[in-house]
């Protein structure tokens, strides 16, 4: 007995000294770095993705260079710990009507790998094109401040404090092009990743975290929204055909990482107010978490809670005194600062914690209790049920209940009730929660 109670305590350390690591992470991200960044992303004038490659100064090309540049400093920091290169594709004139001419749209990537699974990934991505009114004018003035240096930075500095650290999963640190042209960038880079048989875990990607005064006169520095769709569009017709008469109509991949990092914030961010939007994004409009959702991936939209859409693809000029483009001077540094330690501490708990059970079961009809069964995950030292009412966005209630594969809820009569499971590490990280995809016979 004694043996198992100091067994107990030395895991309850262990998980509570490395959950603690993600508050060093809060501290540890940079406003000064990220001013820097986005003033140096917002001086090369324009980074459309049709303009000037050729210059040092100017354009799309001098931007990634440099993009690259950063990751490289930061993988020498840490004695060669990120796999820095470009993907690239060819999308010819004509391909939309914003490819005026053959380009080749080319991302920056920088792979931390993890030490256990370095086949799985947590992406953060941030786009590095910027556009005005006209989409196709690739040769004004187009800083992008805030749409999407932001973003952008929040990715170089993501790279910079957690390449400090080790973890089990890998982490991907991601400059997307293309995005204003029609999302090229982020269907590429999926399909590379769909080719090289990546297992990933989710991506979380960033567009406009910079924004606090919203065009319709709201301050807020603490909200941001979390836009997440709520089944893959790959789901089979037996898959649509069980969620008629079992339920899961909110409840895809997407959305439980969506779930995941709205816990995880209001856990070691109670300050920040993040909101689930359940939309896959924006009413009509679009983002580079889309095309890795096309192919099944799990991807959520982390951005700004009030935008202001005279800092959005807007010329650079001033009519009826408002001050119309996206320049550095809008951008709120300490926000953008938040928003980046929101994207930090959610990739380290993910890469920190072992995979989620690939199958779920689920059981217990006219019965007063529920049963959950589950595959074993290499790594896992325990499970966690969670469930909620059917109607609540979040995970209201959890119940640990060790190194089981099976559990029976007493008690909790499952037609009330959605539920799920988690595996958990012994460092105490979990994995996201993963909603039932069988039923028991």
């Amino acid at each position: 007995m004694r043996v198992l109670f100091a067994l107990l305590l030395s895991t309850v350390a262990i998980s509570a000294q490395n959950n603690l690591q993600l508050y060093d992470i809060i501290d540890a991200v940079s406003e000064t770095r990220l001013r820097a960044d986005v003033k140096t992303l917002a001086d090369f004038g324009t980074r459309h993705t049709l303009s000037d490659t050729i210059s040092d100064t100017r354009g799309i090309g001098a931007a990634r260079r440099w993009i690259k540049s950063q990751f490289d400093i930061i993988s020498n920091d840490c004695d060669g710990c990120l796999e820095v290169f470009y993907q690239q594709d060819l999308v010819k004139e004509g391909t939309n009507q914003r490819i005026v001419n053959d380009v080749m749209v080319v991302n920056v990537v920088a792979i931390q790998r993890g030490t256990k699974y370095p086949n799985r990934y947590i992406i953060m991505s941030g786009d590095i094109d910027s556009r005005v009114s006209d989409p196709n004018n690739f040769t004004s003035n187009s800083p992008g401040a805030n749409d999407n240096a932001s973003g952008m930075a929040g990715a170089i500095e993501a790279a910079r404090v957690l390449s400090k650290y080790k973890f089990e999963s890998s982490i991907i640190y991601l400059g997307l092009s293309g995005e204003e042209q029609g999302l090229f960038g982020g269907r590429g880079f999926a399909k590379y990743a769909q080719e090289q048989n990546w297992d990933i875990i989710g991506v979380l990607n960033n567009d406009m975290i910079g924004n606090i005064k919203g065009v319709d006169g709201v301050i807020d520095n603490r909200t941001f929204r979390i836009f997440s769709e709520p089944v893959p569009p790959t789901e089979t017709e037996r898959e649509r055909r069980a969620r008629r008469f079992y339920g899961g109509e909110v409840d895809g991949i997407s959305r439980q990482l969506a779930r995941y990092v709205h816990k995880t914030v209001k856990t070691y961010m109670p300050e920040m107010n993040p909101m689930m939007i359940y939309r896959l994004d924006r009413f009509g409009r679009g983002g580079h978490h889309r095309p890795f959702n096309d192919l099944g991936f799990a991807g959520i939209r982390i951005m700004e809670a009030h935008e202001n859409y005279t800092q959005q693809h807007q010329d650079i000029r001033t009519e009826n005194n408002i001050a119309y483009g996206d320049t550095f001077e809008h951008v709120n540094f300490g926000y953008a600062k938040k928003l980046t330690a929101v994207n930090a501490i959610n990739m380290a708990s993910l890469a920190w914690a072992p995979p989620s059970p690939t199958t779920v079961e689920i059981g217990g009809i006219v019965e007063p209790s529920a049963k959950l069964k589950w595959e074993p995950v290499k790594g896992a030292k325990g499970y966690k049920i969670y469930w909620r009412d059917t109607t609540s966005p979040t995970w209201d209630h959890s119940r640990y209940v060790g190194n089981v594969t099976e559990f029976l809820l007493e008690g909790i009569v499952i037609d009330n009730y959605y539920f799920g499971v988690a595996s958990v590490g012994e460092n105490g990280f979990e994995s996201v929660v993963v909603f039932p995809n069988k039923i028991m016979r």
